[in-house]
């Protein structure tokens, strides 16, 4: 693996936004897949009241050149103020899959 490979996971408010990222993110290569998980319930504190909403996790490959840049047009995309953008770094996995992912980001 000539890249490092990052796992980014995002919420959204609706299918809808969130397979229009995914699609877009994808296009322009700033991602090499998106996995939509839906029905997902959220709880959180915002604003100083505890809120509950129905949301979308989508599941992001990417590589770590790419992050910048995806980081910044999930920013652009997402209606929410702050939205969640968490990234883990993959130590291990198939090395075709991650090599797969490092092509496709690119």
């Amino acid at each position: 693996m000539a890249e490092e490979i990052l796992i980014v996971v995002t919420t959204w408010p609706d299918a809808l936004q969130a397979r229009a990222a995914v699609r877009t993110l994808v296009e322009e290569r700033l991602a090499a897949c998106g996995n939509l998980v839906p029905g997902v319930e959220s709880i959180y504190r915002w604003e100083g009241k505890v809120e509950t909403s129905a949301e979308v996790i989508v599941i992001f490959k990417t590589t770590i050149g790419r992050y910048p840049q995806f980081e910044a047009r999930v920013k652009a995309l997402h209606s929410y103020e702050v939205p969640e953008i968490v990234c883990v770094r993959v130590t291990d996995g198939l090395p075709a899959y991650l090599r797969w992912v490092e092509v496709n980001s690119r």
